[in-house]
């Protein structure tokens, strides 16, 4: 039999006045018991609907309360939330997602089955609107060759211990050992953060039992922006950590852009360099078409092979083409060099002592 402590969910939220009041409702229908967990809403200063909506709820639910974030920006939203928590567990919840009735149960169960430090669940993902171009995001975004071994977001049998997962369940003395979210990073925080725990011997466990609904952007144009957005948001958390603050994986989209284009400018030089470049499209073709043709298979639709090779395409390039700006960006900033130098000079040290 579990040990039901008291868990506090906390759910960093802005301008979600179409999702907010489904998060809320699923968190009410959890089998979790009303008086075990309280529910406080961070609001980074909406200017929508999404306030009048959580204070509704606020109304009545005594365990929904609703705190001000004036940064904005999601990792000051958990950091207040985290300082205002009343629970021995803290849960981190999305506005802009909906889950299971067992999720928090489930949460708490593998938590102390695993003795973990932090656990989550996979993301089924949704299109925002009900169409074919949207059916079509959403597969770019749960197919290996659209997002690497982002676990959470594929298929998974049983728990597996992983770098990092979505939103995800946390034991209250991580924070005292790990710190909080680091607030220069606009993106990102919860990679830094788990790689951070990671490194101090923490654990991340991966739960397939653990579910929950994210609904994805369904016209080109947001899906473009938001690919650019995290792109460049996988390359500014070098400048704010002292660790490497992401995954391999987020850095392959950069490689492949900077290849595309550096095979294409050598070319001007020196000819034999297209080839090079010719040699880097081609592969990426040839996967990217078998990955749609699996897609098409999948899904018995033809309609499929020909659309799924321009989504997966945005969703490559938008993210490489935005690390290789947010790359630009960093070399601008003289507190890189800066960084850049003293990490040099540390190195050297440490050789000079062995």
């Amino acid at each position: 039999m579990i040990n039901q402590l008291f868990v506090s969910i906390i759910i960093p939220c802005r301008n979600e006045e179409n999702f907010v009041d489904m998060c809320l409702d699923s968190i009410i229908a959890n089998d979790y018991p009303k008086d075990k967990f309280e529910v406080l809403v961070i609001d980074g200063d909406s200017d929508d609907r999404t306030r009048k909506i959580i204070n509704g709820y606020a109304q009545e639910y005594e365990f929904i309360k609703v705190l001000d974030n004036p940064k904005k920006i999601t990792s000051a939203g958990l950091n207040i939330g985290i300082k205002h928590a009343k629970g021995n567990f803290i849960i981190w919840m999305s506005a802009h997602s909906h889950y299971e009735k067992d999720y928090i149960s489930r949460s708490i169960e593998f938590l102390q089955k695993y003795n973990a430090d932090n656990v989550g669940g996979i993301i089924k993902t949704l299109p925002r609107g009900n169409t074919f171009l949207g059916q079509t995001i959403v597969n770019s975004l749960t197919h290996r060759f659209g997002i690497g071994n982002s676990y959470f977001r594929l298929q998974n049998d049983k728990p597996r211990w992983v770098d990092t997962v979505f939103g995800g369940c946390y034991r209250r003395d991580v924070f005292d050992r790990i710190g909080l979210f680091n607030e220069n990073l606009g993106r990102g925080q919860d990679m830094q953060f788990n790689l951070r725990l990671k490194k101090a011997g923490g654990r991340t466990l991966l739960v397939p039992d653990i579910v929950s609904y994210y609904y994805a952007r369904s016209d080109i144009k947001s899906f473009w922006k938001h690919n650019w957005t995290n792109g460049v948001w996988a390359i500014q958390p070098f400048l704010y950590s002292d660790i490497v603050p992401v995954s391999w994986r987020h850095l392959v989209p950069l490689f492949f852009v900077t290849s595309l284009l550096g095979s294409v400018l050598l070319g001007l030089l020196e000819r034999s360099f297209l080839w090079v470049f010719l040699g880097i499209g081609a592969a990426y073709s040839l996967t990217n078409l078998a990955a749609s043709f699996q897609v098409s298979y999948r899904k018995r639709d033809l309609r499929y092979l020909v659309a799924m090779p321009f989504i997966f395409a945005t969703l490559h390039f938008g993210y490489g083409l935005g690390s290789l700006w947010g790359f630009v960006i960093l070399l601008r900033k003289p507190s890189f060099w800066l960084k850049l130098l003293k990490t040099v000079l540390t190195r050297n040290e440490l050789q000079r002592e062995i």
